[in-house]
């Protein structure tokens, strides 16, 4: 039994503008060095370019875009008698988001436009239409899984 304190989950607060805690950690998870009014400027400047492309609200359409990208499975390394496996498992609700929040950021930022909210509003319309980096990524790691599936009977 581990003496450390157990972790705790910390209740993140809705963001001024939707009042949604979906679109506060996606501002958390593109802020760096703690700049938070750069990040909300870059998520606000993002979702407003995308209800100018695409109809719709812009918290739905965020939804839909993270949705997209959520990966079912993924693969873990089990050692199991000196060998490694890739072994298939689903993912939790909350690592789903997490990932598909990082992915899509990721890619984001690795392309090629002039700024960081039309980078980011260009990825998301991307996921929605099923395409991009971020939906490429996602595909990898279902095919990863689905490649190992004859491990499947090792999870713990």
């Amino acid at each position: 039994m581990s003496r450390k304190k157990s972790n705790f989950k910390r209740d993140v607060l809705p963001d001024p503008k939707f009042g949604s805690v979906l679109i506060s950690k996606y501002i958390n998870m593109v802020m760096k060095s703690g700049k938070k009014s750069v990040a909300e400027k870059i998520v606000y400047g993002a979702m407003d370019q995308m209800v100018a492309k695409e109809s719709g609200e812009a918290v739905e359409l965020t939804q839909q875009a993270l949705e997209k990208v959520k990966p079912m499975v993924e693969v873990k390394s089990r050692r199991v008698g000196g060998a490694t496996y890739q072994v298939p498992v689903e993912v939790r609700p909350q690592r789903q988001m997490a990932l598909a929040m990082r992915w899509l950021i990721d890619a984001a930022r690795k392309r090629g436009e002039a700024d960081m909210p039309s980078k980011l509003a260009g990825e998301m319309l991307d996921a929605l239409h099923d395409r991009g980096a971020a939906m490429k990524r996602r595909e990898e790691v279902h095919k990863m899984a689905e490649a190992n599936r004859a491990f499947a009977h090792y999870r713990w």
